[in-house]
This record gives C-alpha cells, sequence and structure tokens, in this order.
C-alpha cells in the first residue's frame, strides 16, 4: 500500500474510490499475489489523461524497485513505447518484436507513432 500511495484509502469501501485509486488498490492486490510476474490488461482503460500518466509511472517505479516483470497489454503505443523495455505489436499477426527504441526506428514504429492510427 505504501508503495502505491493508498494507505490513506485502507478504510475506504472500493466502490467509493475514483477510477485512479481503484486502478491502484487492483495493482496492490496483484503485486501481493505475485513475486515475479504481472500480467496487466489495459490498466488505464477509462482514466483522465492526467492519471493515466501517473499510473504509468507508478507501474514503471514498481518494475524497477521491485524487479517484477510486467506484461501489460494496452492500445496507447505512445506510452508503451515511453515505459516500456519491449514491444510487442501485433495486428492478426505480429507486425513487431523488440526493444521500444529497435520499435521507434522499425517500419511499424514509424508508421504508428507518425499516422497515430492505432487499430
Amino acid at each position: 500500500m505504501e508503495k502505491l500511495a493508498i494507505v490513506p484509502l485502507r478504510k475506504k469501501s472500493f466502490r467509493e474510490l475514483s477510477g485512479g485509486q481503484q486502478q491502484r488498490v487492483l495493482l496492490a492486490r496483484a503485486l501481493c499475489a505475485t513475486e515475479k510476474l504481472l500480467l496487466l490488461d489495459e490498466p488505464v482503460s477509462g482514466l483522465d489523461p492526467i492519471v493515466t500518466a501517473e499510473l504509468y509511472q507508478t507501474i514503471d517505479a514498481l518494475r524497477r524497485e521491485t524487479g517484477v516483470a510486467i506484461i501489460m497489454i494496452s492500445h496507447d503505443i505512445r506510452s508503451g513505447v515511453e515505459y516500456a523495455s519491449h514491444i510487442l505489436h501485433l495486428q492478426n499477426r505480429q507486425i513487431f518484436f523488440g526493444t521500444s527504441d529497435e520499435y521507434k526506428n522499425s517500419d511499424a514504429g514509424r508508421y504508428f507513432l507518425q499516422k497515430g492510427d492505432f487499430r
């Protein structure tokens, strides 16, 4: 709870929390259940841009501080490239797999990051 700055929420009902607070609580619960790997499916879905950025930063800090490997599914390519060490880009097939830097310099990365068409 301390790592996710949610100690003040410990006595609140989950239903009373904002979307960002709920995501942090769910992330804390997941961390209690694992030591090696977290699988996150669209963890920022439905959050406003400020809370989204904060949650991405929190996930990145957890990865660095705990050493837990994180596999995250996201349609947010720009944030994925910013925060992920590796990118697996799928679109009915594997389009790319490699480091974020390699993705930025790949044909797929240049196309999707420049165009902004992520579907």
